[in-house]
């Protein structure tokens, strides 16, 4: 398995290696490669093969025109990284041995692992959880070192930081990015701490990209962020643009500011500062002051469904919808289905979302964690619901978890203000209750083109790149 594994490597990485010279005319022939190498067994990523090959054979799409820009704009060694990285590490490579743990072991394996370094921040953004932290907690850095070689045992290439703001601690970032060179580190962050010298050590170690949080324009922004934050993400993004750094948006949709956040003209604008995707995220009620008069309603939540898969298939960035695109993985990817979150305490949470836990990485090993009672709830479970169009066992089943959490005896892992699972799920009965229909009607008027999330890779269908989207 290794000699095969390494032979693929080596195999794609060579072919790799003609595209930079003429992109247009090469790009074929290295998925020509890629399925040559790839086979058709469960792990050959076939529907992605087939949907990057439908947009290779159509240079008149936005998602064409999306991979030229990015082969244009971005670092050449750089790309590189990411292909071999990501690509390869993560999917090729790391999902086989991720599927051969989890039949060793009887747990769910994460593709990906989200882990707060800190939870300091240098803003005190409003309805941000991280914020009620506090600012005096830290993973050390050899913390975070292990998990990340022990993730890696398991098959796991790909590391997203959240906070807090992981900023605050960029320098062990930098670190982490040269002890594990072989893994792909991205972070959610506010941008105001990225400056020049930063951006050249991104440029150094090459593993390492933003997802840059925006409310929408400057008033949006700035109202939840605090005066001159847009200006400073601004700034940032034109120091990553110039030094030909991939960089991403991260945006929180709310009833207040979904309308804006997918506009054409936030589209467009996003575009032209350079971001190469737009990751948006539903808005939770999480914490005791959570206001739930900010979830979105059953309408607009619906809008939402369908302006993302129009941004898909017009716009060339690509939009991805954490909430409404279930339909593609399966349902719910929590309790390390395909991802988990460790806190800067080191509770090991099942969701970035849901902070209950029955587990701390200072006293177990990750498999352990994985093993514990709520991650084998949550593993016993999935799909929590069979329209993947209700993922969650909060938001859409909020009985579920409520039941997970009491049965399994999980505990709150927000140390400023516990919230009792109770209070939480009573938060989320009504809207459950109110967005069930829609997404009924949604559900069983779609087409529903996903694999139920057989690979790491989310398996946008072809229809959604290229203008026909239902």
């Amino acid at each position: 398995m290794r000699i095969r594994e390494s032979f693929r490597k080596t195999a794609l990485k060579t072919a790799f290696g003609y595209i930079e010279k003429d992109p247009e005319k090469n790009m074929l022939k290295l998925l020509d490669w890629v399925d040559k190498l790839a086979g058709d067994g469960p792990d050959s990523f076939e529907p992605q093969r087939k949907a990057f090959r439908h947009v290779l054979e159509n240079p008149d799409n936005n998602m064409y025109k999306l991979i030229m820009d990015i082969f244009q704009t971005v670092d050449n060694d750089v790309l590189k990284t990411v292909f071999e990285n990501f690509f390869l590490n993560a999917n090729i490579t790391g999902w086989p041995k991720q599927e051969e743990m989890r039949k060793k072991y009887g747990c769910n394996i994460p593709w990906a692992i989200l882990l707060d370094p800190t939870s300091a921040c240098n803003l005190h953004c409003t309805g941000c959880w991280a914020a009620e932290y506090g600012n005096k907690l830290n993973l050390r850095l050899e913390e975070i070192d292990s998990i990340i070689q022990q993730g890696k045992d398991l098959g796991v290439y790909m590391y997203i930081y959240t906070g807090g703001e992981p900023m605050v601690r960029k320098k062990d970032l930098i670190a982490l990015c040269e002890k594990h060179p072989d893994c792909y580190f991205l972070a959610f962050t506010n941008a105001t701490l990225i400056d020049e010298a930063f951006a050249d050590e991104m440029l150094r170690v090459k593993n390492f990209m933003p997802a840059i949080s925006l409310e929408g324009f400057e008033q949006a922004t700035d109202g939840r962020r605090g005066s001159g934050v847009y200006q400073k993400a601004l700034g940032a993004m034109a120091v990553l643009r110039e030094k030909k750094l991939p960089f991403g948006i991260s945006a929180c949709y709310t009833s207040q500011n979904l309308d804006s956040i997918s506009s054409p003209e936030f589209i467009g604008q996003l575009t032209q500062w350079g971001a190469k995707f737009i990751w948006y995220f539903h808005y939770m009620p999480v914490g005791n002051d959570a206001a739930p008069d900010l979830l979105p309603s059953p309408e607009q939540r619906a809008a939402m469904y369908h302006r993302v898969r129009e941004i898909r298939s017009s716009q060339p960035v690509f939009a991805m919808d954490f909430q409404n695109d279930g339909e593609y993985v399966g349902g719910c990817i929590a309790g390390g289905r395909r991802y988990l979150h460790i806190n800067a305490n080191g509770d090991v949470d099942p969701c970035v979302f849901i902070h209950y836990s029955d587990s701390n990485i200072r006293e177990k090993t990750l498999l352990e964690c994985l093993q514990g009672p709520i991650f084998m709830a949550y593993h016993d479970g999935q799909p929590f619901d069979e329209n993947h169009l209700r993922p969650c066992p909060m938001l859409e089943n909020p009985h579920l978890l409520r039941e997970m959490v009491h049965r399994t005896g999980a505990h709150s892992t927000d140390l400023q203000s516990p919230e009792s699972v109770d209070h939480l799920c009573d938060k989320c009965a009504s809207y459950a209750q109110l967005w069930s229909p829609q997404a009924d009607k949604l559900w069983n008027g779609g087409t529903h083109k996903g694999n139920g999330g057989q690979n790491g890779c989310v398996d946008y269908s072809p229809c959604e790149m290229d203008g026909n989207a239902s």
